[in-house]
């Protein structure tokens, strides 16, 4: 998965090459400490600590760094995890990396590189492809569908 985008297209009709780049001075004037530490520099929130965890509202997840929209509503789904979990992004939103621990997938944002979370397959969650994206609330920026 190195570095493959879910496709050519971001979600905003760009495309993925469109790349937001701020530098680490820029994305720590423009980011909550708790932000760049997730987005920029790789961390994990606490788990259940998050204001989208059991968010449930129609609408968009973006990405809290550069605002490119990234999951609908729609496919966010209850996990148990402590964290937002969904089962599809939208296309060319995300890029999958494979993580040190050999295990894990990383999911960033594919407009500014951002550190989401993870993504898990075959756990059997009652979802159409059987995979968990597991999103840090602070990665993310929720739009009302009335907006």
């Amino acid at each position: 998965y190195d570095g493959e985008a879910e496709s050519g297209i971001s979600p905003n009709g760009g495309s993925s090459d469109d790349k937001v780049e701020l530098g680490e001075d820029g994305w720590r004037a423009k980011l909550s400490k708790e932000q760049f530490r997730v987005l920029r520099q790789k961390g994990t929130e606490m788990p259940f600590s998050g204001e989208y965890n059991k968010h449930y509202d129609e609408g968009v997840y973006g990405c809290a760094g550069c605002g490119a929209p990234l999951y609908k509503s729609t496919t966010k789904f209850k996990s148990g995890c402590g964290w937002p979990a969904f089962f599809e992004v939208l296309p060319g939103a995300i890029e999958r990396h494979g993580d040190p621990d050999g295990f894990r997938i990383e999911i960033v944002c594919a407009k500014c590189g951002g550190h989401l979370g993870h993504v898990f397959k075959g756990e059997g969650f009652p979802n159409p492809v059987d995979e968990r994206h597991c999103v840090n609330s602070v990665s993310l920026k929720f739009v009302d569908e009335e907006k």
